[in-house]
């Protein structure tokens, strides 16, 4: 199993560390080592991930791969306007969702009832990963071994199985 995981984010101030092996002095051109690898970084705006469960279409097909976009605050501002959403709060996150879900499976066309139809643990993970993409930057997690205490780096997004490496 293959996993990818996003360039490390500083939680102080959400940059990429400086790999260049300067010491973050500018150098005569007037450029620091620093601001020429952030020159070179790109922003990360797409995240793959997999549901727990999946979204079974109208076919039966079930899809559990898909792709989640950074939000903008357009899309957290629009849904506010939305009478499902005055009349409902809780609406909010499936509103939202349907906005930075970019596809499930071969489902493209993703809008407020697909997500209304996703089973209630999917939707709590989807909810979770926007949080963490758009709050934190990246779909990794520090966790230990209960075992051998040993500390390490897991990805969120899905994609395996728990206990496969």
């Amino acid at each position: 199993m293959r996993r990818v995981l996003s360039p490390a984010v500083r939680p102080d101030d959400g940059t990429a560390p400086d790999r260049s092996g300067g010491d973050g002095r500018e150098h005569r051109n007037g450029h620091g080592s620093r601001a020429a690898h952030e020159a070179r970084e790109t922003l990360r705006t797409e995240f793959p991930f997999e549901l727990p469960r999946g979204y079974v279409d109208e076919s039966g097909t079930v899809h559990r791969s898909g792709v989640m976009r950074l939000a903008t605050a357009r899309d957290e501002l629009i849904p506010l306007r939305d009478d499902r959403v005055r009349e409902n709060a809780a609406y909010l996150s499936v509103v939202l969702i349907a906005r930075v879900v970019s596809r499930i499976g071969t489902v493209e066309d993703i809008h407020p009832g697909v997500i209304e139809d996703l089973f209630a643990s999917d939707l709590a993970f989807l909810q979770d990963f926007y949080r963490r993409i758009n709050a934190e930057g990246h779909t990794r997690a520090a966790v230990t071994c209960p075992s051998c205490q040993e500390s390490f780096a897991v990805d969120l997004a899905g994609g395996g199985r728990p206990g496969e490496s």
